[in-house]
């Protein structure tokens, strides 16, 4: 399965539409409520699409993406955690689902399908590129992460101002990169949450 077969983009194509379910879902019950809500299928679609993209981002020998979701992917756990969900997955899966991560890193390494120097210096990918392309990534991931330190002080799962704002900023910086990377899946898919980041952003400001 070649960097560029049609194969790799359907996956990526699948994970960007869930990614996009989910914020379909939350726009919706967002615009019913007149305020920001996060429904628990919020977290189980991000961590499915999750799956999917680090796929993507491993098959197209991508580091920025697998930096970005390798991270988010702990933080959408922890939240379903914290809504209840996560202990109702049956025990085995859950073990599965906690060890993807590590089974695409440990393999990929051992296999030397990928090195560090592989990664950094990507002959397909100028380096000024690859690092806009990780520094969008961090940007992108961070906003998971004052959420999730939001969600921690709450005992909650929240996603408060702050995230809407940096998920604005991250998703711009991203489709620089897809744009420049001509990556219509990371294209497509951040065009969209732009919108919803967007609207989120306009209903805080007004309930304030």
């Amino acid at each position: 399965m070649g960097q560029n077969s049609t194969w790799v983009f359907l996956i990526g194509a699948l994970a960007q539409v869930l990614f996009s379910s989910r914020l379909i879902l939350q726009w919706i019950l967002t615009e019913r409520q007149r305020r920001v809500v996060t429904p628990s299928l919020f977290w189980e679609l991000s961590l499915l699409a999750s799956i999917l993209l680090f796929c993507y981002g491993y098959l197209r020998d991508d580091f920025s993406i697998m930096l970005g979701q390798l991270i988010t992917y702990y933080i959408y756990i922890r939240n379903m955690d914290l809504e209840g969900h996560w202990k109702k997955i049956y025990f085995p899966f859950r073990i599965l689902i906690l060890g993807i991560p590590a089974f695409f890193i440990i393999y990929g390494y051992n296999n030397g399908i990928y090195d560090r120097e592989k990664l950094f210096h990507h002959e397909n990918i100028a380096r000024p590129l690859l690092i806009l392309g990780i520094v969008s990534q961090v940007l992108f991931t961070l906003r998971f992460i004052v959420q999730w330190l939001v969600s921690e002080s709450n005992k909650r799962s929240l996603l408060p101002y702050g995230f809407w704002g940096i998920s604005l900023i991250g998703s711009i910086a991203i489709l620089i990169y897809a744009i420049l990377r001509k990556d219509p899946v990371l294209f497509f898919g951040h065009v969209f949450g732009a919108f919803i980041y967007s609207r989120n952003l306009l209903i805080i400001r007004r309930q304030r």
